[in-house]
């Protein structure tokens, strides 16, 4: 049975009057892919940033390995392993790949007042992490972030944050962008980070790519969780309209064959 590595239980967030999330209830396993699905304003963004620490739960609790926590900032939601990747990586273009992957915390050589950036030593650690995500494309260090692909600097995140201890990957859109060649490459890295024993938060609106990679799915709308399943428990037309707020093309067939018989029976007045 696998590990639930975080969790959070009938979690509310309000700002002033404005309430955004709803008595959420949701758990990530480590060793598997957990897809948020929802359209946009159904509250995913403000889920992802109180699961990494930006906001604090109005009512709720939060848990990590089954112990109740409660993080002051990114940072700490950091240092207990939860690592969020943006939609475009949150790489720099004018960086390098070496010096990207170690931004902030840079490896040195020398001594004391002597020391500085070991450039050769970031190159090889971070192309090393990268290549055994599979990107053998990225052989050099010194390369430019803005000459990789949307898929590549993805995949350098992804790598990035595994390397520095990762245990919960919350990855915001990764696929929106992206070509579809560049998506498939994203979701194999997502199948690696899962292979590795990572928990995945996984959010999208894009139903296909949740269901190549996903094991549990939870459906947001309008800051609730309105479904929470397993593969293979939906198909792909049932989530989709689960996402439109449960309204089914049938649904709006009939409306759409109601209005022709109301504009049938009632037709407008001539023109004068």
């Amino acid at each position: 049975m696998t590990k639930t590595v975080l969790e959070l239980r009938n979690v509310d967030k309000s700002f002033g009057p404005i309430d955004v999330l709803h008595q959420i209830s949701l758990k990530v396993k480590e060793g598997e892919v957990l897809c948020l699905l929802g359209d946009n304003g159904a509250g995913k963004s403000t889920l992802i940033k109180t699961l990494a620490g930006v906001h604090k739960p109005t009512r709720g609790t939060i848990l990590m390995d089954g112990a109740e926590v409660s993080f002051d900032g990114p940072r700490a939601a950091q240092d207990m392993g939860i690592a969020t990747v943006h939609q475009f990586g949150g790489t720099f273009p004018l960086m390098s790949i070496g010096r990207s992957f170690f931004v902030g915390v840079e490896p040195t050589r020398g001594w004391g007042p002597f020391k500085i950036y070991d450039r050769k030593k970031a190159n090889a650690i971070a192309v090393k992490a990268v290549q055994d995500f599979g990107i053998t494309r990225v052989d050099d260090g010194d390369r430019l972030i803005g000459g990789l692909s949307g898929g590549e600097r993805q995949s350098l995140a992804i790598a990035r944050a595994v390397h520095f201890g990762a245990r919960v990957l919350i990855l915001d859109e990764p696929t929106a962008a992206l070509g579809v060649k560049q998506a498939a490459h994203v979701l194999r890295i997502v199948n690696e980070a899962k292979k590795r024993g990572l928990a995945v938060v996984f959010i999208t609106h894009q139903v296909m790519h949740a269901m190549a990679v996903g094991d549990h799915f939870a459906v947001l709308i309008r800051g609730a969780i309105a479904a929470d399943f397993r593969k293979g428990e939906r198909s792909r037309e049932e989530i989709t309209d689960l996402m439109a707020g449960g309204e089914t093309m049938a649904d709006l067939e009939a409306q759409i064959e109601g209005y022709a018989e109301a504009q049938t029976d009632n037709p407008p007045p001539p023109s004068p």
